[in-house]
């Protein structure tokens, strides 16, 4: 058995499968999101300045309750538009906020106007996510890619949330707090800049234009809730957010409560979830390619989400808990890598920030919802006893739908060897990772019996074939002019060129015949959407039509 590559090489042969626009689009994520991180550290001691606790709560309410209802409906623009630009608007939008705030606190400004520049930073970057979840499948080329796209970005994640902080604990101390905000408006500058003229194929779009309003939001909505795969991803990651709500509550009443560590302890158990995390990344880069599921990853990630909290509720100990809050951390790692992956994977393109958008209001209700019950559920069972209570939560969650999630699995695995197969066509292998994911979800399988037609020279063209197994056999005037097999493909040209069938095809008299079909609308919107399939699928039609041309004519007394 061959040795895992080690993280290097995997990282190493990322950045050169990926090109410099996938490496530009995760600078821009590890920038932003340590703005993020750092913005957070100079808000949160500036309210606790003003108004102590309660202040900070309040200000956390006030800028995440707007974010997610505006999200939903500001992710709309990201599936009309090349979501880079998205990325460009919210770095800029983010920079002038933090600038302002930056400024006003220099010049002694008041509280509520710092809060409102903070709250309107907020609303931009609660999009960023969506839309650079969305822009990361157009810059991969394969299903492995994408998954370890979303290990790295997981692992930037993970970095920003460490590094974020403890660049504004040195500014707070050296330069003051309005410093911290001006290096957040930097970074956020530099966060849109790297991603201008990012150079992609944008996938292209059905015939319909993108609606707009309310009616665009829905999409989002339907998208989760007619696909019972997207649902079952997005109500066990409910769950965990359910769970982080409450941890948020738990991590200050375990350290100084139940421990004893006092205020410092808050940051030490909040370090190891990030530690956690990033170790976390690192061991998800080693799986990438391995056997087992995403969805089982999924899973796993979501159950170590609560069960840390069951086993501290057991053995409330110091050292206990700085290790089972690093290993919540190694499951947000594997939450991010495989759930982002397979929701990029399922979702339809066209709507596929929308989705992205939605499903993060979502889990920031569960969230909300999360940190408004601990203090409730505290003080009624007990702060072991809470432990233990949420700590069932997400585990629960996944034994209940196990059955699902190995379903999931099974989808995906077919999914795979249906995006191999069209790999080996030369029009489809040419087209990007999101396009081949959506041909892949639009194929219909149909079995031929040996000696059977497929279809007949003149019959009307509406599907295109790939053969899975078995051999074709392409009749012309009564004259077999071509033999195919396995990952060859046929009907591409009464659809290419909008005419009958040039040709009739049967499966061999000896074997039956297997094939991948595509409906006619979705191959023609693939193909003809971009200019290298287009002009490979012409070459495929020329080089038919000549073959056709150029078959002897029957013999006399021949069929013909």
């Amino acid at each position: 058995m061959a040795r895992p590559l080690s993280v290097g090489v995997r990282v190493g042969t990322l950045a050169r499968d990926a090109g410099a626009p996938l490496r530009r689009a995760q600078l821009s994520f590890g920038l932003a999101w340590a703005s993020e991180w750092a913005m957070l550290v100079g808000l949160g001691v500036f309210a606790f300045r003003e108004g102590g606790a309660a202040a900070v709560g309040a200000v956390t309410a006030i800028r995440m309750i707007p974010a997610a209802l505006i999200a939903p409906f500001a992710a709309t623009m990201a599936d009309a538009v090349r979501r880079e630009l998205v990325l460009v608007w919210i770095g800029l939008t983010r920079a002038a906020a933090l600038g302002a705030a930056a400024l006003l606190l220099t010049a002694g400004g008041t509280a509520g106007a710092v809060y409102g520049l903070a709250t309107v930073a907020t609303i931009a970057q609660t999009l960023y996510r969506p839309a650079h979840s969305a822009l990361l499948p157009a810059l991969c080329t394969s299903p492995r890619q994408l998954t370890t796209a979303n290990v790295v970005r997981g692992m930037l994640d993970s970095i920003a949330a460490l590094g974020g902080p403890l660049l504004a604990a040195l500014l707070l101390a050296t330069s003051g707090l309005s410093s911290v905000f001006a290096v957040c408006a930097a970074a956020s500058v530099l966060s849109g800049l790297v991603v201008v003229r990012l150079r992609y194929d944008p996938p292209p779009r059905g015939p319909h234009p993108t609606r707009t309003g309310a009616r665009a939001v829905l999409g989002g909505f339907s998208a989760i809730r007619m696909d019972r795969d997207l649902l079952l991803i997005t109500q066990l990651g409910a769950a965990q957010t359910f769970t982080r709500g409450c941890l948020s509550v738990f991590s200050v009443v375990v350290a100084i409560e139940l421990l004893g560590l006092g205020e410092g302890g808050v940051g030490v158990l909040n370090a190891a979830v990030g530690a956690g995390a990033v170790l976390g990344s690192i061991l998800t880069l080693r799986l990438v390619g391995r056997r087992g599921g995403l969805a089982a990853w999924f899973g796993l990630g979501i159950a170590l989400w609560g069960l840390p909290l069951i086993v501290l509720g057991v053995i409330p100990r110091v050292p206990a808990a700085v290790a089972l809050f690093a290993v919540v951390g190694m499951g947000n790692a594997l939450i991010d890598a495989a759930g982002f992956t397979v929701l990029a994977r399922l979702a339809d393109e066209s709507v596929l920030a929308r989705m992205f958008a939605v499903f993060e209001a979502i889990l920031t209700a569960g969230i909300a919802v999360g940190a408004l019950l601990t203090p409730l559920i505290i003080d009624f069972w007990g702060i072991r006893l809470a432990l233990v209570a949420v700590g069932l939560v997400a585990p629960v969650a996944v034994a209940a739908r196990s059955t699902a999630l190995r379903k999931l699995d099974a989808r995906l695995r077919v999914r795979d060897a249906d995006i191999e197969l069209l790999h080996h066509v030369p029009m489809l292998r040419v087209l990007p990772e999101p396009t081949i994911e959506q041909l892949a979800g639009a194929l219909e399988h149909e079995e031929v019996a040996a000696g059977h037609a497929v279809f007949a020279q003149g019959d009307a063209g509406q599907r295109f074939y790939v053969i899975e197994a078995g051999c074709a056999e392409v009749v012309r005037d009564g004259r077999t002019v071509e033999t195919l097999g396995r990952g060859e493909c046929f009907g591409e040209i009464a659809l290419l060129h909008d005419c009958v069938r040039t040709a009739g095809v049967s499966a061999s008299a000896e074997t039956p015949l297997s094939l991948s079909v595509l409906p006619r609308s979705p191959f023609l919107t693939a193909v003809t959407g971009y200019p290298a399939s287009a002009v490979a699928g012409e070459r495929v039609v020329t080089a038919r039509l000549e073959a056709l041309s150029a078959a002897p004519e029957p013999a006399p007394g021949e069929p013909g």
